[in-house]
């Protein structure tokens, strides 16, 4: 008989581990930075979980230092981030206690920009022009990562145009300014946003190397989140923005629309698309 009860207790132990390994919790936190390229991102990846049975609940950071703090500590669970550069210093500094879920878009840049009509196409071009842009750079928020590389630029390009600290507000009110005139500026800007597509802007290009190249966008989360919530990892890897829709829902949002609007018309229209990642997750 004892053989026969070993036997017995070791079943019932490896279904209790299976039981417990597939018993997830239903609720996950997420956190976002309440910015236009990453919440379109929570908000699209919280459909998918919602309709996969979770409970989600989002909390909004505007700073990346308390975000990642934040996720370190477990007051939220997952966290959607570029890691390579915009971010790169937090998840430096906290990846032994984080990991990796999936990449869920691509393609983020930033960098000086100019009206398509401006004559000019590099950055090695405006010393000449300076004049022409009332001596500056129109920039945003201080303490930006693009603002920070923008610095670097005027630094290694040896610019004599100021770069001038303000705000997206500011800056985007400078921008539609300027084309309605059809007058010369100069200013920091990024891909996804909806300034690219509502106005003609182009990049002026970087000889150098000073912005970083094109960013990837990660689910990141605490560390062992994968192993504890496998179903839950199965359902956020589905996902994958294109950078144009990113950019689309927010050009939504710039006429007036809501984030959830946005979010949900592009759901509504994408049906097909979030069935197919259904079939991805559920294999």
């Amino acid at each position: 008989m004892k053989p026969l009860w070993k036997a017995l207790c070791a079943a019932a132990m490896v279904g209790m581990t299976m039981l417990s390994a597939h018993a997830e919790e239903k609720t996950i936190t997420v956190g976002t930075m309440s910015w236009e390229d990453l919440t379109p991102i929570t908000g699209i990846t919280k459909k998918v979980l919602e309709d996969a049975g979770y409970i989600v609940e989002v909390t909004e950071f505007s700073e990346w230092g308390i975000a990642y703090a934040a996720l370190s500590k477990g007051d939220v669970q997952i966290l959607a981030s570029q890691t390579d550069y915009v971010a790169h210093d937090y998840w430096d500094k906290n990846k032994n206690r984080l990991e990796k879920i999936s990449p869920v878009s691509h393609g983020l840049y930033q960098a000086i920009a100019v009206p398509h009509y401006v004559t000019i196409d590099s950055l090695e071009q405006l010393n000449e022009n300076a004049d022409k842009f009332g001596g500056k750079i129109v920039g945003i928020e201080p303490g930006s990562g693009l603002m920070r590389d923008a610095a670097e630029s005027v630094k290694a390009y040896d610019l004599k145009l100021q770069l001038v600290e303000g705000s997206t507000a500011a800056m985007t009110a400078a921008l539609k300014s300027a084309v309605d005139r059809q007058e010369w500026i100069a200013v920091t800007v990024w891909e996804p946003s909806w300034m690219m597509q509502k106005y003609p802007v182009k990049f002026l290009k970087d000889p150098k190397g000073i912005f970083p190249p094109a960013q990837s966008y990660y689910w990141i989360g605490q560390k062992g989140f994968s192993a504890e919530y496998p179903h839950a990892r199965e359902v956020i890897a589905s996902v994958y923005v294109p950078l144009a829709d990113i950019t689309a829902i927010n050009g939504a949002v710039s006429d007036g629309k809501t984030m959830d609007e946005a979010v949900k018309d592009w759901t509504d229209s994408h049906a097909e698309l979030l069935k197919r990642w259904e079939n991805i997750k559920s294999q």
